[in-house]
């Protein structure tokens, strides 16, 4: 009898140790889609990481990107050089990550609030296999602005310098100051107060 109730009880216990597992990766998966270009991780990047989870660099320590330029969704060419004099806002995102989604609408309002202020932003797409799913996200959340396609992921391995503040996630956000270099970094979600915590520093900058 003994030897009957055993194996009704041992997946009971299986289920309860796997249970906690679940829920830690449900919330990694809110958090963050996934891996982004890690070229640029490790070393000193001399910034400093606030409580709200946004990483800024001292105007003295600041790095310039590495070429950034491709073929938008549209199917236009993009040189972030030739954004030069402008504060830069790039977002990594895809269609199928939930926080992007999430962030979308506030980086569609925050572009044509700032936009006579000197901001441009611009996407990088990637991960979305072909254009379509990617030019109904901005149709959906009425994005303005430009998004190099980038499924692959090249454009945000070799963006960015080796010991910089480079995207590490998807979302990720890079902030450029006027002179093209790395100001801010987010390795997440940004609702429209995060957000401008990113850029108005830089907008009061002279």
């Amino acid at each position: 009898m003994n030897s009957g109730r055993a194996p009704r009880r041992r997946p009971d216990r299986r289920l309860r140790a796997i249970l906690p597992l679940v829920v830690a990766v449900s919330a990694m998966t809110l958090s963050a889609c996934g891996s982004g270009g890690k070229s640029g991780g490790g070393g000193d990047t001399n910034f400093v990481t606030n409580t709200g989870g946004i990483s800024t660099v001292a105007a003295a320590d600041r790095r310039p990107v590495n070429k950034i330029e491709g073929e938008t969704l549209e199917g236009e060419k993009l040189d972030i050089a030739d954004l030069k004099g402008k504060i830069v806002v790039m977002n990594v995102w895809g269609s199928w990550c939930p926080p992007c989604r999430a962030e979308a609408p506030h980086f569609a309002k925050v572009a044509k609030e700032t936009e006579s202020k000197g901001v441009a932003f611009v996407g990088i797409n990637t991960r979305d296999a072909n254009k379509g799913p990617a030019l109904a996200f901005e149709k959906d959340y009425g994005i303005g602005y430009p998004s190099l396609y980038d499924p692959a992921g090249k454009l945000i391995v070799s963006g960015f310098p080796k010991g910089s503040l480079n995207p590490q996630s998807i979302p990720s956000t890079i902030v450029l100051d006027r002179e093209g270099k790395i100001a801010a970094r987010s390795l997440m979600a940004l609702n429209e107060e995060k957000l401008r915590k990113m850029i108005d520093p830089l907008i009061a900058e002279k």
